[in-house]
């Protein structure tokens, strides 16, 4: 096996933080009061918040065994990773291609701090931990922790999930992915989703007015909005949707459309 073991940071638990927020609301244990008080509000206003994250997770895994096995992609930038929540984005790809290389990307010290889980690679394939904000896209393609576990001559996939919508419009979220996509070949990928009103308007626009009320930034974005990410690039089908109508498996429960506030899809660099 091999990994890169990361250093601990300072933790400032004082605040809610969107990755324990989404630690707490999904059952995990990475949490302090502050994020269960965020999160329990949250989820009053909409008791479907859980379902609408779960099928957000459901996403990534769905998205990531998809190119594994159809495209035989064997790299994956994994930015905004959060807390550890099995199955990893790692243990996906792996499980399909024990060679898969995985670098994850998060700026919370808890992330870094729990990111043992998240190093526990197959031994034919590698993954590390870099901590780097999305917001400096340069720092991240320059960084040692991606030269030394990608080679970014071959086709990479780019997984955006769940995080743009923490940028606000100033922060030029759609540049920033593009740049990050501009440092991929052709042949990449990006799997990208993010929150939307469009399904939920009422509801969602009482959690982002929640994470607003606790410092917290959350951009709603429409179908149009959210489609923007993709552009240049040929979408998978059947494009741009609400993240559980994206390649459903078989067997998955049925889900009302109000109760997923998340917009995803997987697009090809040519």
């Amino acid at each position: 096996m091999t990994q890169d073991r990361p250093t601990p940071f300072p933790l400032d638990t004082s605040t809610a933080h969107p990755a324990r927020v989404y630690d707490y609301i999904l059952g995990g244990k990475t949490n302090y009061p502050a994020d269960q008080d965020a999160g329990r509000a949250m989820c009053g206003g909409w008791p479907s918040l859980p379902i609408s994250m779960w099928q957000n997770r459901d996403f990534m895994g769905r998205a990531v065994a998809y190119l594994a096995r159809e495209h035989g992609i064997r790299q994956y930038l994994d930015i905004g990773t959060g807390i550890p929540t099995p199955p990893n984005l790692h243990e996906i790809a792996q499980g399909v291609a024990p060679d898969s290389r995985v670098v994850y990307v998060d700026n919370d010290p808890i992330v870094l701090t729990h990111a043992q889980a998240l190093l526990d690679s197959t031994r034919q394939g590698r993954t590390s931990f870099l901590r780097a904000d999305l917001r400096n896209p340069d720092s991240i393609i320059s960084s040692p922790e991606v030269r030394d576990t990608l080679d970014l001559s071959q086709p990479t996939v780019l997984s955006v999930i769940a995080v743009v919508h923490f940028l606000t419009d100033a922060d030029d979220p759609y540049g920033i992915v593009r740049r990050l996509m501009d440092a991929l070949p052709s042949g990449s990928f990006l799997a990208l989703t993010t929150a939307t009103a469009d399904s939920a308007p009422r509801e969602m626009t009482a959690v982002a007015r929640e994470y607003t009320r606790r410092n917290m930034t959350l951009r709603l974005r429409s179908h149009e909005q959210s489609r923007a990410f993709f552009t240049g690039l040929d979408l998978v089908e059947p494009g741009v949707v609400l993240v559980h109508h994206w390649h459903p498996g078989p067997g998955q429960v049925d889900v009302p459309d109000h109760d997923v506030a998340m917009y995803g899809g997987v697009a090809r660099k040519a």
